[in-house]
């Protein structure tokens, strides 16, 4: 599926991930919180049910840590093999 390739590579709202290996911490600490932060409109936007009640820093602490990218840990949570 295309746009799930798409969200994949880049961020939830199409944003481009800041790369492991060319960011710092606080960068990719400051893309988690603004790719998950509320937009207050629950019925169309998805994000926490994307969680599953979890906290964004919280799945994705090894992608802040700067151990796995952002796209690996999406495809896990979502449960899609990636190659």
């Amino acid at each position: 599926n295309q746009s799930v390739i798409f969200v994949l590579s880049n961020g939830l709202d199409g944003m481009e991930t800041p790369d492991i290996e060319y960011s710092t911490r606080e960068e990719r600490l400051e893309f988690v919180r603004n790719e998950f932060r509320c937009l207050g409109n629950c019925p169309i936007c998805g994000k926490c049910s994307f969680l599953r009640g979890r906290e964004a820093e919280d799945l994705y602490a090894d992608y802040i840590e700067g151990r796995r990218t952002f796209r690996d840990i999406t495809a896990e949570h979502r449960n899609i093999n990636i190659k």
